[in-house]
């Protein structure tokens, strides 16, 4: 590592940083006393910030975000000779990447195709463009009230969602959002959304044991749609794994429970693969792990490696369908648009993102080296009592600390803190659970770019024992 003196340019980077940026989940009086992280460069798993620090990161830029590493020559080319040939134009019209990448992504996602009785065709699903998370969610939520009234009076417009998960943090994401500190001053937010039970079994909201509960977390799906009306609940959305939440994989009988209620009450199911979407679980998408069927899917972040801004929202052609009116003077069409929905660099930056998954078997190593992360993560867990529980599938891993193993006591959230600290100290980026609960701030988030070895993976738990070791309760 270099000194902590920056040069004369990189002093005045940092200066005109602290005067004129507005940082995204950061409190700045930390700037009073200390610098900006500003990141220069990356390559691989590794960033550089601007004083010339290295990190190893296992937080694919933070955020979940850097799939397939830093510094692919191959993806930043594909973007600038798309954008050189045609940058932008409205998705009201098509594009050639547009329309490549929409057809390779639903390749990945054969559980998207049904035989709709309306349509002459197999459907193979529809992919509608847009540019982040949270507005991939806000496009599934006006399909589901604009489906109330274009089906019925309006009163199927309501929306379940799960405690623990976070869709965005627009004012309709958050208010389908089970992040009680993330919506805090933030209301009041737009009515017809309604939680129910998350789905962690280390702090089962029944007080049950898995092996002798009757899946409760899953069936409250139906009590919840009870409580709303089931003539007014349209959909429910979930994350297949929670994440920002404390990384929360459900159970394998959960998913077909939930897929089972929606069918009963005629109920959409909206998967949010935001972040699980493209490789991170070992799969193309965290809910091929589940033995369900979505009716729609929205993803974003590793749709393009963070090499260009890109979300999508996947419909079925059953629900697609219901928009195609025949008359076209109607208003049964999806009157919505998305202005850099249209712009090219991000289908064509997915495109190059899932040759490199392909053509590395990227999907494979997170099935293998993910395993790997567990095992290392479980041999914490017998050497720290800190450690109340380890979860995660493939390259996605949540450590839950608690000060008392009995009771599950969860740690305060400056102790988790204070071992991300220790873990950058020693050049390794880790994540963790950010103000977003009253007291389960309590969890360690390891989310690797895919193409991470065996070294990588030990070097970021040596990290982290070491850190563990070094800061004992």
């Amino acid at each position: 590592m270099n000194s902590d003196q920056p040069s004369t340019q990189a002093a005045e980077i940092i200066s005109s940083d602290r005067e004129h940026i507005w940082h995204h989940l950061t409190p700045h009086n930390a700037f009073k006393n200390s610098d900006p992280l500003i990141i220069k460069s990356g390559v691989g798993m590794r960033v550089t910030d601007i004083k010339g620090t290295e990190y190893l990161d296992a937080t694919s830029g933070g955020v979940w975000s850097v799939n397939v590493g830093y510094g692919r020559e191959s993806i930043a080319n594909a973007v600038r000779d798309q954008i050189l040939e045609m940058c932008y134009f409205a998705n009201s019209a098509g594009s050639i990447p547009g329309a490549q990448f929409a057809q390779r992504l639903l390749q990945k996602m054969p559980e998207m195709q049904d035989a709709d009785v309306n349509s002459k065709n197999h459907g193979k699903g529809k992919v509608y463009y847009s540019n982040s998370g949270s507005e991939a969610n806000e496009k599934v939520y006006k399909m589901v009230r604009q489906l109330a009234h274009i089906n019925g009076d309006g009163r199927r417009h309501k929306i379940i969602f799960r405690d623990r998960d976070y869709h965005g943090s627009t004012i309709g994401a958050l208010s389908s959002t089970g992040h009680q500190q993330r919506k805090e001053q933030y209301g009041p937010f737009a009515p017809g959304f309604s939680e129910f039970a998350h789905c962690c079994c280390y702090r089962c909201p029944f007080g049950k044991t898995y092996g002798s509960c009757d899946i409760e977390c899953a069936k409250d799906l139906e009590a919840a749609i009870l409580r709303e009306g089931p003539d007014q609940v349209g959909a429910v959305v979930l994350e297949p794994i929670t994440a920002g939440g404390g990384i929360i994989p459900p159970v394998p009988e959960y998913f077909p429970i939930i897929q089972a209620i929606c069918k009963k009450y005629s109920v959409l199911l909206h998967i949010d693969e935001v972040v699980c979407g493209l490789g991170r679980t070992g799969k193309w998408f965290g809910y091929q792990h589940y033995d369900v069927k979505p009716d729609l899917v929205t993803m974003a972040k590793g749709l393009a490696s963070g090499y260009a801004a890109i979300s999508c929202t996947v419909a079925t052609d059953k629900v697609f369908n219901q928009f195609a009116a025949e008359d076209a003077g109607t208003l049964d069409y999806f009157r919505d648009i998305s202005t850099f929905g249209g712009c090219t660099a991000g289908p064509a930056a997915g495109l190059a993102n899932m040759a490199i998954i392909e053509e590395e078997n990227l999907l494979d190593n997170v099935m293998q080296m993910g395993a790997h992360l567990k095992d290392r993560l479980f041999d914490l867990q017998e050497k720290y009592p800190v450690i109340g529980d380890v979860r995660g599938k493939g390259f996605f891993a949540g450590v839950e600390l608690v000060s008392d193993r009995s009771t599950k006591q969860p740690v305060h959230e400056s102790y988790a803190m204070k071992i991300v600290a220790h873990c950058m100290a020693q050049g390794v980026l880790i994540g963790r659970t950010n103000r977003s609960f009253t007291e389960f701030n309590n969890n360690l988030c390891l989310s690797p770019a895919l193409i991470a070895s065996r070294r990588d993976i030990d070097d970021i738990v040596d990290a982290i024992d070491l850190a563990l070791t070094d800061n004992p309760l």
